[in-house]
């Protein structure tokens, strides 16, 4: 995750509310009118179906309260208002106690297609729908909890697994790969280019794999685990996933799939 952001927190009042305005609300509206036609045409079917039975609003913001009333009711969990970027414990802690943390800023008009840190359109539009399916919820959980028992030098190991499935996992329905993470449900170029671009690796969903594989957060990904099927997660949520971090950590990182990150003053010249 990136390490600072220009974005400041909006605060809940006593009512877990937030006062957005006319602004923000306009944002979440063409945000959404833009991405649902893409969404309708290469997201899962976990995700369109978590889609319908959250109906976000489309012409507002929708507050934290009244998504957790819903995922209360269908898996446990709930979304809290946090500030734009929270550390890996924090990130753990939340997730092991079935809550799903959401920057509560929208981004700006300036960074309408593209915003490195996660806004409310990502963490509401983006992440809960799948936390409408007890199998993703279950998954989330785990790896809430397995963060709990790790060193801080296991943080960015098992973070791994997570980006790649929950962020920016795909999934086999049928004949045709879908896009089943939320990074990729709420980004307007890289939910087309993880289906259709020829130039992106696309491997099968393996544990240990994945672990080892970097990533960065500030290009499309080149390199994309597919599941065969939903039910691959809620088995993964069994494993032994300190272990498996363990066996990665002694094969190695596998060579990154990309260049490296250009220095700013090189970039500028």
């Amino acid at each position: 995750m990136p390490k600072s952001t220009k974005y400041i927190a909006k605060e809940a009042d006593r009512d877990g509310r937030i006062n957005y305005s006319a602004q923000d609300d306009a944002v979440w509206h063409d945000l959404v009118l833009q991405q649902q036609p893409n969404v309708n045409r290469f997201a899962a079917d976990e995700y369109l179906a978590g889609q319908r039975k959250l109906d976000l609003p489309k012409d507002r913001v929708p507050q934290c309260v009244e998504v957790s009333k819903q995922l209360r009711e269908l898996t446990g969990w709930r979304v809290q208002p946090v500030p734009a970027l929270i550390g890996f414990a924090q990130f753990f802690a939340m997730l092991a106690d079935k809550t799903f943390p959401a920057a509560s800023f929208i981004r700006s008009r300036e960074d309408f297609d593209y915003i490195e840190e996660p806004d409310i359109f990502h963490e509401i539009y983006g992440h809960t729908p799948l936390l409408t399916d007890k199998r993703f919820a279950k998954f989330s959980e785990m790896i809430g909890k397995t963060g709990l028992e790790c060193e801080k030098a296991d943080y960015s190991w098992l973070i791994r697994l997570y980006w790649f499935t929950i962020e920016f996992g795909l999934i086999r329905q049928g004949n045709e790969i879908k896009a089943l993470g939320s990074g990729l449900a709420s980004s307007p170029t890289e939910l087309i280019y993880s289906i259709e671009d020829e130039t992106a690796t696309r491997k099968p969903f393996d544990v240990i794999d994945i672990l080892r594989t970097p990533y960065r957060i500030d290009i499309h990904q080149p390199i994309y685990f597919v599941l065969d099927d939903a039910d691959q997660l809620f088995e993964a949520s069994d494993r032994k996933l300190l272990e498996d971090i363990h066996t990665a950590q002694r094969l190695g990182l596998h060579a990154p799939a990309y260049p490296p990150k250009q220095p700013l003053e090189q970039k500028a010249s």
